[in-house]
């Protein structure tokens, strides 16, 4: 029987590029994306516009909080493999709307968990977050380490949702593997994160936003190496549930990270500083020895290589966007 896939939030950054995987690979997948106005529609349009092309592609503007149309769904299309990216995302908007986070996140996720279970799907994905760590001093973070103290509502999402699939895993022989993503940037990444934001800012000639004194750390993954990641997981069959980092396992000062837009954008950068943000983490650090052991994973751009692809990307869509 060949793969069908469920991918959830298919539309959105991570998303759009695993289809292009998985279609690449002519594979029949099943886009889910509700196109919430978190940020503008037509960039998700812009994501999908080559998908749509595809016969073996298929898009359902559905919320995960919709268990009967997402049920229409399982009933019509015999999914095998479900890779789940959706989610309200970000710290700090989590810390304005906790409930709809938790909403979104949590019970979303119950509601595939369960049709995985009545529907027989073979391999369930669920894409979780650096953020569940906590806030540390030190790293890098392994997976064994304790998840007990999330410090903002989007990072205890995630950390339930770990502990659910555990138990659907552990209950219905469900294939379970959660994916901690480590600040993932690149083409498509969506405008609200720092590195797209910063550049867009900078093109505009305004000031950027920097919160604290720009030493925290953060464990910047370019998004060809969490692909790279995550079809790993897809192919990885030998244990019925694990948690695995997804990480380039090096840590870069936000500073050197403006210094590295101001040299490939040709701008400097103008600064507003502000006080840290309550849920910011001071660092994340990746041990990934885990991913390279159970999927052969090993991340092979470095932040000055992908921040320069980033930025050739970023300046076609921004002199596009300027001109149209």
């Amino acid at each position: 029987m060949s793969k069908i896939f469920l991918v959830t939030g298919g539309a959105g950054f991570i998303g759009s590029h695993v289809i292009d995987g998985l279609l690449k690979q002519n594979y029949k997948v099943i886009c889910v994306d509700n196109f919430d106005n978190f940020y503008p529609q037509s960039i998700k349009q812009a994501n999908i516009k080559e998908h749509l092309k595809s016969p073996n592609y298929s898009i359902f503007n559905v919320d995960i909080r919709n268990f009967e149309q997402l049920k229409l769904i399982f009933e019509t299309s015999k999914i095998t493999d479900i890779i789940h990216l959706a989610a309200l995302a970000g710290v700090r908007p989590s810390l304005l709307q906790p409930v709809k986070y938790a909403e979104t996140n949590i019970n979303g996720t119950l509601n595939l968990l369960e049709l995985s279970k009545k529907f027989g799907v073979k391999k369930f994905i669920f894409g979780s977050s650096s953020s569940v760590y906590g806030s540390r001093e030190t790293g890098p973070f392994n997976e064994e380490m304790k998840i007990d103290k999330p410090i903002s509502p989007y990072a205890s999402t995630k950390a339930s949702c770990e502990q659910i699939c555990y138990t659907y895993s552990h209950l219905y022989n469900l294939p379970i593997i959660c994916l901690r993503f480590f600040t993932v940037y690149g083409p498509r990444q969506r405008p609200d994160l720092a590195i797209h934001k910063f550049a867009k800012l900078m093109r505009e000639g305004k000031p950027i936003p920097l919160f604290g004194d720009g030493t925290s750390l953060r464990d910047y993954t370019y998004i060809d190496d969490i692909l790279n990641g995550i079809f790993g997981a897809i192919n990885y069959d030998k244990t019925p549930f694990e948690i695995v980092n997804l990480g380039e396992s090096r840590t870069v000062k936000l500073n050197y990270l403006i210094e590295l837009l101001e040299k490939n954008l040709g701008i400097s950068a103008k600064i507003e500083q502000y006080i840290n943000q309550p849920g910011d983490v001071p660092i994340t650090y990746a041990d990934i020895s885990k991913a390279k052991e159970l999927f052969n994973y090993n991340p092979k751009t470095p932040i000055e290589q992908g921040i320069e692809k980033f930025v050739k990307w970023f300046d076609i869509q921004y002199n596009f966007l300027i001109t149209n």
